[in-house]
């Protein structure tokens, strides 16, 4: 009797340890893998109404973001709105060390905070805006 006990304790504890593992590993089955809190611009800013995030589908991408080499999320706004994302980072203490203006295709910028630097890409996409923040990860 004793035997059938201790199968069936290990039994569970390794039931429970395979959802602990399926859990945390969801995040990195989803759309939105990049994002360590889909409700925020880049962990420091909530996510404004009508901006709507995603992450790129590449495989590639998704393993180095995963392996920590890097960085990304991607959001999509209604309407040209190029500084909209850009001015919560800066609201939050990120500094625009560099930036090149709009040359009909994107605007782009470099922003920086403590050490830490955002490479900053707003596309025109449609009548809508693409926007792109990227930094190596932490490796």
């Amino acid at each position: 009797m004793r035997a059938p006990a201790v199968a069936a304790v290990l039994a569970l504890c390794a039931a429970a340890g395979g959802v602990v593992w399926w859990q945390g590993e969801s995040r990195w089955r989803g759309e939105l893998y990049c994002f360590a809190d889909p409700a925020r611009v880049w962990g420091v800013a909530p996510r404004p109404p009508g901006v709507t995030p995603s992450c790129p589908a590449s495989q590639g991408v998704r393993r180095e973001v995963r392996s920590g080499q890097t960085r990304v999320e991607q959001f999509t706004l209604p309407g040209w709105a190029p500084q909209q994302v850009r001015e919560l980072l800066t609201a939050q203490g990120f500094v625009v060390a560099h930036a090149l203006p709009d040359d009909g295709i994107q605007v782009e910028a470099v922003l920086t905070r403590a050490g830490e630097t955002v490479l900053y890409t707003a596309a025109h996409q449609g009548e809508g805006t693409f926007v792109t923040l990227s930094s190596p990860g932490e490796r």
